[in-house]
């Protein structure tokens, strides 16, 4: 899949190359497909199942068995009270509260919570899935291979979780607050439990745009079970905030053929966010004319 004239056209305009090569990826897949596959399932379990975008037929039989255990873990989970008064919490309350949860059994397994990172007035917020092993040894969200092709992505347009002005950094969480096991997937219950801290973080930023990564993110926002290929290409809206919706770095380490997608739904959000600032600064010309 080959760059547009609209994603090179805004890559020369910041004057940053493409961060990844802008040859046609099917040159870099026409290898054997499963080696790689193998090798990046191995060096790190993936978060998102391969169904959560459209499936080739070999896909398919994977949909059931990655289904399955989940399952009885659901019945499992301990749960405990929510932390009351989260929607009123200031962000020192807040974080405070987040590290001494006991709302779901996950506080049994984790080294510490994952809070988030990034500039609390940023005008993007990035909103992933759960913490990997990395993130729960370090505290940090999106740190590793998965975190580097972040910043890159980021890089490509404009944008750093580094020491910048709020109109060039990004503010980053995830729907959960702490590790999963052995990395599995976040259970229906921890996320209601941990649902009252994400949305708190996104009233106290107030970004112009927010940027969902991965299925659990995006079907946790928006409450939906459809897959992200359905959901791609059009802004949706949480709490008044513009949602655009993407894949995880993570899953574009095991499918690099859709960094092309990425990268659109990356053009997509910066548009969205330069029209808002543009509407929030004509609103104040017009203000100050009218004095």
């Amino acid at each position: 899949m080959r760059w547009t004239e609209r994603q090179l056209a805004m890559l020369r305009e910041m004057g940053v190359p493409p961060f990844w090569p802008t040859e046609p990826v099917a040159v870099a897949v026409a290898t054997p497909a499963p080696a790689p596959d193998a090798v990046s399932v191995a060096a790190q379990p993936p978060r998102t199942p391969p169904a959560e975008r459209p499936a080739s037929a070999p896909a398919a039989p994977a949909r059931p068995s990655a289904a399955a255990p989940a399952l009885p873990a659901v019945s499992e989970a301990i749960l405990g009270p929510r932390p009351a008064g989260v929607d009123a919490m200031d962000w020192p309350t807040l974080r405070d509260t987040v590290a001494g949860c006991q709302a779901c059994g996950l506080c049994q397994s984790r080294k510490q919570t994952v809070f988030g990172t990034g500039h609390t007035q940023a005008r993007w917020m990035l909103v992933g899935e759960a913490p990997g092993e990395q993130e729960d040894r370090q505290g940090e969200p999106f740190v590793g291979r998965a975190g580097q092709l972040l910043d890159r992505m980021l890089a490509a347009v404009g944008l750093t979780r580094s020491e910048a002005p709020p109109e060039q950094q990004v503010y980053i969480a995830n729907v959960l607050k702490c590790r999963p096991p052995a990395n599995r997937n976040p259970l229906p219950q921890e996320v209601a439990q941990c649902e009252p801290f994400l949305l708190r973080q996104m009233a106290l930023v107030q970004p112009d745009l927010i940027l969902a990564m991965g299925r659990f993110a995006v079907q946790s926002l928006l409450k939906t079970s459809e897959p992200i290929g359905k959901l791609r290409g059009r802004v949706h809206e949480v709490q008044g905030i513009p949602v655009v919706v993407t894949y995880h770095p993570a899953y574009l380490l095991r499918n690099p053929a859709d960094k092309a997608l990425v990268w659109d739904d990356l053009c997509r959000a910066r548009e969205l966010q330069l029209s808002r600032a543009a509407a929030r600064s004509g609103t104040g010309r017009g203000a100050d004319q009218g004095t």
